[in-house]
């Protein structure tokens, strides 16, 4: 009698080499995402302790050097109340930005880190795994010829602590007030960061699919 083939078998073969696919493909690009509840917030000019940023990085999470890597989007917010007798004279802010990262970099922003050789990525990254002192970590959204006054300079150091304040934003004339945005760091704002650099993290462990395909591959060996 002809031995008949389980049609479930091309299935079980196909979720067999699954764990091999997923696991042999690394992802495509990260995302860089913290907010200011990941820290302990002292606003020493100004009162901004409201803050998200996500910025995703064309290429996958691996160790060496990104100055100004290729982005595929950035998007973050900063909002607080301001000093009397800032440029600005705004008694408030509330800053969106939702770009590319061609138009990012455009604008004159920068990104500036380096991740160790000897990083431990399968759980995300950590700021104890970027290399250097002062300015391990460095998002400078400077804005050229647009007419902000309070696009942020982000900087988180390997002791712990950090800075958030407008960047010197320049040129292009502000609608609030008429103005030419003409304004130095820390004119608008600055609050000082504390963290842990052994728990932040800047990009999450990995993904749901990623646990799914490890998870795969451990019932494969049994």
């Amino acid at each position: 009698m002809p031995h008949s083939r389980s049609p479930l078998r091309p299935f079980a073969a196909a979720l067999a080499a699954l764990p091999l696919l997923l696991v042999a493909s690394p992802a495509t690009a990260f995302t860089l995402a913290f907010s200011s509840s990941d820290f302990g917030l002292n606003p020493t000019f100004s009162n901004v302790v409201d803050f998200t940023f996500e910025i995703e990085v064309a290429g996958p999470l691996a160790p060496g050097v990104y100055a100004n890597p290729t982005l595929i989007g950035v998007e973050y917010q900063v909002n607080g109340s301001l000093a009397m007798g800032t440029p600005s004279g705004f008694p408030a802010f509330f800053l969106v930005r939702d770009i590319g990262g061609a138009e990012f970099y455009a604008q004159g922003s920068s990104l500036q880190f380096e991740i160790s050789a000897l990083a431990d990525l399968s759980d995300g990254l950590q700021v104890s795994e970027l290399v250097g002192g002062t300015g391990v970590f460095v998002f400078d959204g400077h804005e050229t010829g647009t007419g902000r006054y309070h696009p942020a300079l982000f900087e988180l150091n390997a002791d712990g602590t950090g800075l958030i304040r407008n960047s010197d934003n320049t040129g292009g004339i502000n609608p609030g007030n008429g103005q030419m945005v003409d304004v130095e760091i820390g004119d608008e704002y600055v609050t000082e960061l504390s963290f842990d650099a052994s728990t932040l993290t800047l990009v999450p462990e990995p993904g749901l699919l990623s646990l799914v395909a490890i998870s795969l591959a451990a019932i494969r060996r049994r």
